[in-house]
């Protein structure tokens, strides 16, 4: 689920906000940021077990209607294609899933019922729901063709959800994109015959990438001060002023790729930092950094100071 781009994004958050120097404790740190990655799968179950909790709602408000004193007669005979669509049903009885929101305290829907509300009536209120209970057919593709319109175009980008989710957790915003694409991902993969644990994702791909975080957030701070002068050197007519802290902060980090990480192709460091660049720094940052990088790449390859190892890694 979570991406080497969006390690180094929480990387680089992490290292903006330190306010201390490269022999200063920062244990605490380090803890945030691996917090702050694990939080994500927090958002992640919050987001599938709000469609659990619509399913719910789907299914109360059916009971409901079919007990009033003069029902009509489609209360009485409801379409019930959205209740028991098969993909949410997966979800509802996915005893691993539940396990996982009892370990992680996923319960906020209880409280916040509010929420349920709103997405249960955009559905209903949308064509996409229309156009679904008027086929005729009722199989698995339709169903989960029916759950992935619903996240993507109701659910994804709701702005009263996301304005909750923003008050929650500040950095589950930054989160929201990646943990939406991997929930689509998985809605459109899954099949009638998926195994109950389809839906429980790893957080980190490998051991490797949760150890590129706390290296890199490591090795970014413990060489601060050689860092600083490389980026000095290649910067002797801006005022230091005039860089935008982002941009140094993702120098640093990039020349500590340079230098620390052999594995890592140069091509891949730069294009990571200018793509971050670009959401995250001004609309010139990204010439400005792909300008030093290059520089400083060039010159290791002249000197000699670039040991990758393996094939394609300059």
């Amino acid at each position: 689920m979570l991406s080497r781009r969006h390690i180094r994004i929480k990387v680089m958050q992490v290292l903006y906000a330190f306010r201390g120097h490269e022999s200063d404790d920062f244990s605490k740190d380090q803890r945030f940021l691996l917090n702050s990655i694990d939080n994500m799968y927090n958002l992640y179950l919050l987001l599938i077990s709000l469609m659990i909790e619509v399913q719910k709602r789907a299914e109360n408000h059916l009971e409901k209607s079919s007990k009033k004193y003069l029902p009509t007669e489609e209360e009485k005979n409801p379409n019930r294609k959205f209740v028991d669509n098969q993909v949410l049903a997966m979800l509802k009885n996915n005893e691993q899933l539940q396990a996982k929101f009892e370990a992680h305290h996923i319960n906020n829907w209880e409280l916040d019922t509010e929420y349920v509300e709103i997405i249960f009536k955009e559905i209903l209120a949308s064509d996409i729901y229309k156009e679904y209970l008027e086929t005729t057919t009722t199989d698995f593709n339709a169903d989960r063709n029916f759950i992935v319109d619903v996240f993507k175009e109701i659910i994804a980008p709701n702005d009263k959800l996301y304005d909750y989710l923003e008050d929650k957790h500040l950095t589950w915003l930054d989160d929201l994109p990646t943990v939406n694409t991997s929930i689509l991902k998985l809605l459109r993969k899954v099949k009638a015959d998926s195994t109950s644990f389809h839906f429980l994702p790893k957080l980190y791909k490998d051991i490797e990438d949760k150890q590129f975080a706390i290296k890199l957030f490591q090795k970014t701070l413990l060489n601060q001060n050689i860092l600083t002068e490389e980026i000095s050197k290649k910067t002797t007519n801006w005022d230091s002023d005039r860089i935008a802290s982002i941009d140094f902060m993702l120098l640093k980090m990039g020349i500590c790729e340079f230098q620390k990480f052999p594995s890592i192709p140069t091509k891949v460091t730069i294009n990571e930092y200018l793509e971050i660049s670009k959401e995250y720094s001004t609309p010139k940052s990204s010439v400005f950094i792909n300008g030093i990088l290059d520089k400083l790449v060039k010159e290791y390859q002249t000197e000699g100071k670039l040991n990758k190892i393996g094939r394609g890694l300059m």
